[in-house]
């Protein structure tokens, strides 16, 4: 990938780059004018000039409020119940009364663009239309060029910088000033002249707020109608052209001009502006320097406080008091639970050492959590990196180090960590943990428990229609509770045999409820049966609200909505599982959150994910798929129920056939299921890709470094429980020598004498384009393979050959085609589509035999078949832009495509990473670095730029774009107001994120253009004329 390219997508976190303003813009002398030797001198001159010149009264960009270290100090690992908008909400330092210009906040400094209306061209125009006036043609010298510019154009522009504004102000007696009273300049002289009027208002409004800055500006007036008798002294002496100039002068300017070629004006200013780009210096906004200050006053007491031996912990748990009164004003937490502040004052948090807390489900735990980081970030000014617990995010609670792949990566990432820093500290925090001493050990941790929660559960088992409520102390485990009292028809009967009806009917439309099911079709059926049974009266709760989540709906699905969720969304009842969009999952689970829908009928991933609590929850069966509830998903499931400051008990009810009872009576008696390290049994994914990062990293890179990290390891603590065959070494040699043979490694031998041998490994090309690419290792090979295969004969016609390279290996298993579908698809691609196919080894006759049914001599790569057909999908989507129209023509649910979607889009960005390590693979990442744009955004290519900016989305980039506003360039020149006037179902919050967002974005990529002409002009470092000047002054 070229490094313009990475420059442009790369995060800006650092302080902002000051923009050559205007005033710092001056016209050189030609060549002509300056005495031999003064070209180098006149340059120094020119940048010294730009230094002193800078402008102060510009806003820096602020994205990162606080001042981090380069590496995290705190590691916390999330296993509460967090609330997904929580860390988007929580404010910064800026302060709730710091408000009134957030989304106007300039991005962009002083920089003025090389674009058609910029100042330079502007000035090029009005120096032609000078010089085409004909009692003035016969002038057309430097001279008279300078002149014009010095007079008619620097005395008639005067810069000042407001905040975000660059104003430009027209003196009033510049006209004919200069002399020349048939120039006259047209309104596009001016800077402001394409701005919106719209814009220019909301300039004048800014301008009115910004009285300190105002007198700042009004001085560097002063300065500048004052500054010639200093500029000639730093300048060389024609660098501004005087007024007084006697005529011998300038008769010997005139005969010097007419000897060489003559220079524009726009050459000048480009000259100029290249001397500018090598003098940048940082910008201080004094409103923002005067709020860093106080803030700072309150963090320098905070800090006393943490080093002092006083038990007094400050204003609010060594936090300045700002934040407490934030938590009050947005969050409505007053007070603590004693628990909290029992934990936040532990002597091991106090010492910073490692820490484990576990708790129920919404015991608050990340609130501590959240509070640690804070005193991390405000008081230490360190940084801190959070795991989250969401299902679309990480979802990596501390319990879940022992669940598959995500648990291997967890415990790689905190050994990595352990091993490397003795400063960082980890906090984790759980809700279900049983083996806790092996964490403990692990993570060389202290640990917190408590048995409180801030709503009483109670637990009830239901057989038949007889409700028991679970009682340890009972002989079996339970006790009598009552009896449902529903009259139930028979028709009911039949298709209700769990009286769902009855449950759920106790409690909404008042309070919420959540039905657990089984699969993600159950969720469905179950959600339109109830409603099938729900009296009328449930239409008219809530009922403009649900009427504004189904034209939502319809809104993010263009158009579509399911017909299922068509029926039941009405009654306030909704499904909620995989198959939906990320998009209208958000959009449900807020409905849900504030009562507009009452009921969600859900599979086991919404207790693992996003926190819903409900006054009752009800497992549909004892079963999680067609696999029996284990107790840690059990305890999941059930923690949902009781929503703290809203209900004063929660109930859970376990639906249960007298055939499970006994089973049952065990999964509520039973601990905690043990967790166990998966390093070793996630051979590719474990144990594997951890030493090649420690190698590639160089965290330990011989066979005794790397058996002593295997030691430290969740694994290395468990190992007498999980090895039985094998020892700790052997494996730890057996895997070096796979990595080996497979070409990813490297291994060196060293005789350190005639009795010790020393093993040591780096990592090959191969292997650090799969560490790199973050490749699978079990499909590195494979991927090698595929696309050195490509490049005999790439199809590049179409998409479809590139997008088959991209398809993730690790979804062809999951990948179940409909072989009619198939065939039909494969009939309607084009010869050269056709032809990829073939190149892969799929004809159309065997997907015809397939399709009819008919027997298969042949043999053909199933994987290779299976990935096609995924393929296919993303190629339909891709050219459609429909996710809804490729469910319906492929027969899958929405959900899945878009997840498919998304893992190739992320796999495109593995295998473009993957080919830049590999000088062999060079045609594919230009290639490559579209496609993963087009796989990202998914829509028309003329969207893509809109799509860049946060809270646009498919739908509102077409409004957008529908209303003229095409580019990066637009959204930032918007005026909210008239945005909000012009886009349909705009909030004016979401009008200034927008121009914000697009703001920065252009910030972003005018920087990293910057960057390259500054790189572009630097004198290389081995420039011989460099070294020979060094060598003379030593």
């Amino acid at each position: 990938m070229d490094e313009g390219g990475s420059r442009i997508r790369r995060r800006v976190s650092l302080p902002k780059r000051n923009r050559p303003s205007l005033g710092c813009i001056f016209v050189a002398p030609t060549a002509a004018e300056l005495e031999p030797g003064d070209e180098g001198k006149e340059e120094e001159e020119m940048v010294a000039e730009n230094r002193r010149r800078k402008t102060a009264g510009v806003l820096p960009v602020e994205v990162q409020p606080l001042l981090l270290s380069d590496s995290p100090e705190c590691l916390v690992l999330g296993g509460g119940d967090t609330n997904p908008d929580l860390l988007r909400r929580m404010p910064t330092d800026r302060g709730v009364g710091d408000q009134h210009n957030d989304s106007e906040e300039d991005m962009f400094g002083d920089y003025d663009s090389f674009t058609e209306n910029s100042f330079i061209a502007q000035v090029d125009d009005l120096e032609q239309k000078y010089m085409q006036l004909p009692e003035h043609k016969k002038h057309a010298t430097d001279f008279a060029t300078e002149n014009l510019y010095s007079e008619s154009i620097k005395n008639k522009l005067s810069i000042t910088s407001i905040g975000n504004l660059t104003e430009l102000q027209t003196d009033k007696h510049t006209e004919n000033q200069s002399g020349y009273e048939g120039v006259t300049v047209e309104p596009g002289a001016d800077l402001l002249y394409d701005v919106p009027s719209s814009q220019a208002i909301y300039f004048e409004h800014l301008q009115k707020s910004s009285n300190d800055l105002g007198n700042c500006s009004m001085k560097e007036r002063d300065w500048k109608s004052s500054s010639h008798n200093t500029v000639n002294e730093e300048l060389p002496h024609n660098c501004i052209e005087q007024p007084q100039q006697n005529d011998e002068t300038s008769s010997k300017v005139r005969i010097s001009s007419d000897m060489n070629r003559r220079k524009s004006i726009k050459d000048h200013l480009k000259s100029a502006m290249t001397g500018n780009a090598k003098a940048q210096t940082p910008i201080f906004s004094r409103s923002k320097h005067l709020k860093d200050t106080l803030l700072s006053e309150e963090i320098n007491v905070a800090k006393k406080t943490i080093e002092s031996s006083s038990n007094d912990l400050g204003p609010f748990y060594s936090l300045p008091s700002k934040v407490r009164d934030l938590y009050s004003q947005f969050k409505g937490i007053e007070k603590l639970y004693e628990w909290q502040h029992t934990c936040l004052t532990l002597n091991s948090v106090q010492e910073r050492k490692n820490l484990i807390y576990s708790l129920p489900t919404s015991g608050g735990k990340t609130l501590v959590a959240e509070i640690l980081m804070l005193q991390e970030l405000l008081c230490c000014r360190k940084d801190v990196l959070m795991i989250l617990p969401y299902v679309a995010i990480v979802q990596e609670k501390l319990h879940m180090i022992g669940e598959g792949s995500r648990g291997a990566t967890l415990e790689m990432t905190l050994a990595k960590i352990l091993y490397t820093s003795r400063t960082t500290q980890i906090i984790g925090m759980s809700a279900t943990l049983n083996n806790v001493e092996d964490l403990q050990k692990f993570l060389q941790a202290e640990y917190y428990t408590s048995q409180f929660r801030p709503v009483e559960l109670k637990e009830y088992l239901k057989i038949n229609d007889t409700i028991y409520e679970i009682d340890s102390k009972a002989e079996n485990g339970m006790t009598f509770s009552r009896l449902l009292n529903y009259k139930y028809s028979d028709t009911l009967k039949k298709m209700d045999p769990d009286h769902l009806v009855a449950l759920v009917t106790e409690v909404i439309p008042n309070y919420s409820c959540l039905v657990f099911c089984p699969s993600k079709k159950n969720c469905e059926n179950v959600a339109e049966m109830i409603c099938k049974f729900l009296s009328k009266e449930y239409l008219k709760h809530k009922e403009k609200e649900k009427c504004e989540v189904i034209k939502n709906l319809k809104n993010i699905g263009n158009g579509n909505l399911c017909p299922v969720l068509k029926r039941t969304i009405p009654f306030g009842v909704a499904y909620h599982h995989s198959g939906l969009t990320s998009d209208e999952r958000k959009l449900l689970e807020e409905a849900y959150s504030t009562g507009v829908l009452c009921l969600f009928t859900c599979t086991s991933t919404l207790a693992a994910g996003v926190n819903l609590p409900a006054r009752r929850v009800i497992l549909r069966a004892p079963y999680v798929a067609k696999e029996f509830l284990k107790r840690n998903q059990y305890k999941q499931m059930i923690g949902r129920a009781g929503r703290a400051g809203i209900d004063t008990i929660g109930e859970s009810i376990l639906i249960l056939q007298e055939k499970d009872k006994q089973q049952v009576l065990e999964l509520i008696t039973r601990p905690l299921e043990n967790c166990y390290s998966h390093l070793v049994q996630e051979f590719t994914k474990g144990i594997q890709t951890l030493f090649l990062s420690l190698i590639g990293l160089k965290i330990a890179t011989n066979l005794d470094d790397i058996y002593h990290f295997m030691n430290g390891t969740f694994f290395g603590v468990q190992q007498k429980i999980l090895l039985k065959e094998k020892s700790l070494w052997e494996i730890t040699v057996e895997s070096l020598r796979y990595l080996t043979e497979k070409g990813l490694l490297q291994k060196d031998t060293i005789c350190k004498s005639e009795e010790e041998v020393q093993y040591n490994f780096h990592i090959t090309k191969l292997g650090r384009a799969s560490f790199k690419g973050t490749i699978d290792l079990a499909y590195c090979d494979i991927l090698y393979k595929d696309l050195k295969k490509g490049l005999e004969g790439l199809v590049l016609e179409s998409l479809l050959h590139l997008i088959y390279l991209t398809t993730p290996y690790d979804l062809v298993s999951q990948s179940n085609p409909d072989w009619m579908i198939y065939f039909r698809q494969f009939s309607q691609l084009s010869p050269a589509e056709q032809n990829v196919a073939a190149i892969l080894g799929v004809s159309e006759s065997f997907l015809g035999k397939k399709a009819s049914g008919q027997a298969i001599r042949k043999k053909v790569d199933k994987d290779v078949v299976n990935r096609l057909y995924l393929s296919f999908v993303l190629y339909t989507l891709l050219k459609e832009t429909n996710i809804w129209t490729v469910s319906e023509k492929f027969n899958m649910p929405r959900g899945y495509i878009q997840n498919l979607l998304t893992g190739a889009a992320s796999f495109s960005s593995c295998v473009l990473h993957f080919c830049e390590e590999l000088e062999e693979f060079w045609v594919y990442r230009a290639l490559l670095v579209e496609l993963t744009k087009k796989l990202t955004y998914c829509v028309k290519a003329e969207l893509i730029p809109l799509m860049e900016v946060t809270g646009v989305l498919e739908g509102r980039a077409r409004q957008l774009y529908s209303a003229g506003y095409k580019s990066l360039m637009h959204l930032a020149n918007a005026n909210p107001e008239v945005l909000i006037k012009t886009i349909d179902h705009l909030s004016r919050r979401q009008a200034k994120q927008i121009i914000a967002s697009a703001k920065m974005l252009l910030h972003e990529k005018a920087e990293a253009l910057q960057e390259e002409v500054e790189e572009l002009l630097r004198l290389p470092s081995d420039f011989p004329g460099a070294v020979a000047s060094s060598t003379d002054k030593a």
